[in-house]
C-alpha cells in the first residue's frame, strides 16, 4: 500500500480514528465474556450457599452496569469504526479513480493502443472497487481480527492453561491453510480480471456497433461470442473461488471440533470441581472469538489476493510511460498565423519494423492557404496531418508551425490553434448546442448560428422541432451521416482556429452542399490555413496546392492543372473519377 500513500494522507484522521474505535470494540468483546463469567459464577455460588444474597446482588449489579457500559462503548466503537472505514475507503477510491482517469487523458494514441477500451473501463471501475473494498476491510478487520486473536489467547491462557493449549495447537493448522489460500488464489484472481476485461470489451463492441450487427443479421453470432466470453469468465471465477469453497467449510469444521474438544474436557473438569461453569462458558466464547478472528484473517487474505491483482493492473496504467510530452515547451508560444512545414518527416507505428508509414515528407503551407491532400486508402494522409497537433511525433525530421517545432508548444496552446474534423465523426450525448460548444464554450447564439450556416447545418437544425436544443443520442445516432459531418465542421469552425484539418469530412455530403461549404471557407476562414483530405478530386481541385500521396510518400505537389500534366498518379485518379461521372 506504500504506493497509494498519497491517497491515504488527506484522510489520515479517518485512517487513525477508525482503528482506534475498532480497538475500543475489540477490548469490549474481550472483556465481556469475563464479566459474564463472573455473573454466572456468582449465581452458582449463591445457589450453592457459598455467598449471601446481598453480596450476590452487589456483584451482579456492579457487573451488570459494567456490561451495560461495555456494550455502549462497543456500540460506539463498532459504528464509529465502520463509519470512518467507509469514509476513508470511499475517498481513497474516489481520488485513485480520478488520478487514473486523468492519466488516461494524457495518453497518446500509441499508449491507448496498448490497452483495450474494455480493459481500461474494468480498471477504472471493478479493479478500483476491489481495492476500495480491501481498504475498507483492512480498516475494519486488520486491527479487530488480530486484536480479538491476541486478546482471546491471553484471556484463555489466564483462565485455563491446559485448555488453551488445544487452541494453540489448532492455530498453526489454520495459518497453513491461509498461506495456501494466498499462494494459489492470486494468479487465479489475476486471470479472472483479464477475462472480465474481455467480456467488457465484447459488450462495448457489440453495443457500439449494434446497427452493423443488425444490418448483417449477426445477432446469433454475437450472442454466441458473448456466451463464450461469459462462460470463460464464469469458469475462471469458479477456479478462483474454488479454493474458498473448500477452505471455509474446512475451517468451520476445525473450529467446531476445537469447540467440541474444549467443551468435552472442560465439562469433565466441572464434574471434578476444578473448573466453574461460568469459566467454561467464557472459555468457549474465547474459542469462538479466536477461531472467528482467524477466519476473518483468511477473508482479509482472500480480498488481499484479489486487491493485489487489481493493484497490479492499476499500477500498469499509472506506470505507463507517455511517449508524448510537452515538458520544456514554452507556455508563451501560441499559434498566430498558421504556417505549416514538414521537414524530411519519417514515421512508423511499430518501431521494430522497417516499413515506413511516412517516408521523407517535405512540404510547406503558407498561412491562409488551402492545401488539398489526395491519395489511395492507407497511404498515410491521416497520419501525416495528425502530427500537426502532435497526436503522433515523427521518428525522424520535424514538423513546424509558425516556424517553430511543434514540440516547442504546450499541448494546450498548440491544439487550441488547430481545429480537426476527424475521419470518424464523433458526437456526444446532449443537445446539438452543447456539442457545438465543444468548439467554444463561451460562444454566443449568433456565433453558433453563423458557423452552423457556414457548415450548411443551420437549415436542417432549424427544421428539428427543438432546433439547437435537440437531444442527440449516443454518438449522434439520430442524425444522418451527412448531418453529423456538418455539425462536426460547425463545431470546429466555432473554435476559430488558425489551422483547420478536414479529414475526409464531407464524404457523406452531396457535391452541391460540399461546394457551398468550400465557398464559405473562402470568406469565413480566409486567414485560416486549411488542409483538406479527400477521396474526390472535386473536393480539392480548387485548393491553392494539392499534395498527392502514395505509399507514404508525396508523389506530386502543385495546382490541379499542374498535376494533370506532371503527376501520373493524380491523372489516373482524375481519369477514373471523370469516367465514372460521365458514365
Amino acid at each position: 500500500m506504500k504506493r497509494y500513500g498519497k491517497y491515504i494522507m488527506p484522510y489520515l484522521h479517518a485512517f487513525i480514528l477508525g482503528p482506534i474505535l475498532m480497538i475500543v470494540e475489540v477490548v469490549g468483546e474481550v472483556i465481556m465474556p469475563q464479566l459474564f463469567a463472573v455473573m454466572t459464577n456468582t449465581v452458582n455460588a449463591f445457589n450453592g450457599g457459598e455467598i449471601l444474597a446481598a453480596e450476590a446482588n452487589t456483584i451482579i449489579v456492579q457487573n451488570g452496569l459494567l456490561m451495560a457500559l461495555n456494550a455502549v462503548l462497543m456500540f460506539i466503537g463498532g459504528v464509529g469504526g465502520a463509519y470512518f472505514a467507509v469514509k476513508a475507503s470511499s475517498n481513497f477510491a474516489n481520488d485513485l479513480r480520478k488520478d487514473v482517469f486523468n492519466k488516461i487523458q494524457k495518453y497518446s494514441f500509441a499508449n491507448i493502443d496498448k490497452f483495450s477500451t474494455g480493459s481500461l473501463v474494468t480498471r477504472l471501475t471493478n479493479d478500483i472497487t476491489q481495492m476500495q473494498n480491501f481498504v475498507m476491510m483492512c480498516l475494519r478487520m486488520m486491527l479487530r481480527s488480530p486484536g480479538m486473536l491476541i486478546g482471546g489467547v491471553i484471556a484463555a491462557l489466564s483462565m485455563n492453561f491446559e485448555l488453551a493449549m488445544i487452541i494453540l495447537a489448532v492455530i498453526p493448522v489454520l495459518v497453513i491453510l491461509i498461506a495456501f489460500l494466498l499462494k494459489f488464489s492470486f494468479p487465479k484472481f489475476q486471470a479472472m480480471q483479464k477475462k472480465l476485461d474481455a467480456l467488457n470489451s465484447r459488450i462495448q463492441e457489440n453495443l457500439t456497433n449494434v446497427r452493423v450487427v443488425k444490418s448483417f443479421v449477426r445477432e446469433e453470432y454475437e450472442t454466441d461470442r458473448f456466451e463464450a466470453a461469459n462462460q470463460d469468465l464464469k469458469d475462471n471465477t469458479l477456479k478462483a473461488m474454488k479454493i474458498m469453497i473448500f477452505m471455509m467449510p474446512i475451517m468451520s469444521l476445525i473450529m467446531n471440533l476445537t469447540t467440541l474438544s474444549v467443551v468435552w474436557i472442560g465439562g469433565n473438569e466441572i464434574i471434578t470441581g476444578s473448573m466453574e461453569i461460568g469459566d467454561l462458558t467464557a472459555f468457549t466464547t474465547y474459542i469462538v472469538q479466536i477461531l472467528m478472528s482467524l477466519m476473518m484473517v483468511s477473508m482479509i487474505f482472500m480480498n488481499a489476493s484479489r486487491a493485489m491483482a487489481s493493484s497490479k493492473r492499476i499500477k500498469e496504467v499509472m506506470d505507463e510511460q507517455i511517449d508524448l510530452s510537452d515538458f520544456g515547451a514554452s507556455p508563451l508560444n501560441e499559434v498566430t498565423s498558421g504556417e505549416i512545414e514538414f521537414r524530411d518527416v519519417c514515421f512508423r507505428y511499430y518501431k521494430n519494423t522497417e516499413e515506413w508509414v511516412l517516408d521523407h515528407i517535405n512540404f510547406k503551407a503558407e498561412a491562409g492557404e488551402t492545401i488539398g491532400i489526395i491519395g489511395s486508402t492507407g497511404c498515410g494522409k491521416t497520419t501525416m496531418v495528425s502530427m500537426i497537433p502532435r497526436l503522433y511525433d515523427p521518428d525522424e525530421g520535424e514538423v513546424l508551425v509558425d516556424g517553430k517545432n511543434v514540440k516547442d508548444y504546450t499541448f494546450y496552446n498548440l491544439r487550441e490553434g488547430v481545429g480537426m474534423v476527424l475521419q470518424k465523426n464523433v458526437l456526444f450525448s446532449g443537445t446539438i448546442e452543447e456539442n457545438l460548444k465543444w468548439g467554444n464554450a463561451d460562444a454566443t447564439e449568433e456565433e453558433i448560428v453563423e458557423m452552423a450556416t457556414s457548415a450548411q447545418a443551420h437549415k436542417f437544425i432549424e427544421a428539428f422541432t427543438d432546433g439547437y436544443q435537440t437531444e442527440l443520442g449516443q454518438g449522434g445516432v439520430n442524425v444522418s451521416g451527412g448531418q453529423k459531418q456538418r455539425i462536426c465542421i460547425a463545431r470546429a469552425l466555432l473554435k476559430k482556429p488558425k489551422i483547420l484539418i478536414l479529414d475526409d469530412s464531407t464524404s457523406a455530403v452531396d457535391t452541391a452542399t460540399e461546394a457551398m461549404i468550400r465557398q464559405c471557407f473562402k470568406t469565413t476562414l480566409k486567414d485560416t490555413t486549411k488542409l483538406i483530405i479527400a477521396q474526390r478530386i472535386s473536393s480539392v481541385m480548387d485548393a491553392d496546392k494539392i499534395l498527392v500521396m502514395d505509399e507514404g510518400k508525396i508523389v506530386g505537389c502543385g495546382s490541379h492543372d499542374e498535376l494533370l500534366g506532371s503527376c501520373v498518379t493524380y491523372k489516373e485518379i482524375y481519369d477514373s473519377q471523370m469516367e465514372k461521372k460521365e458514365a
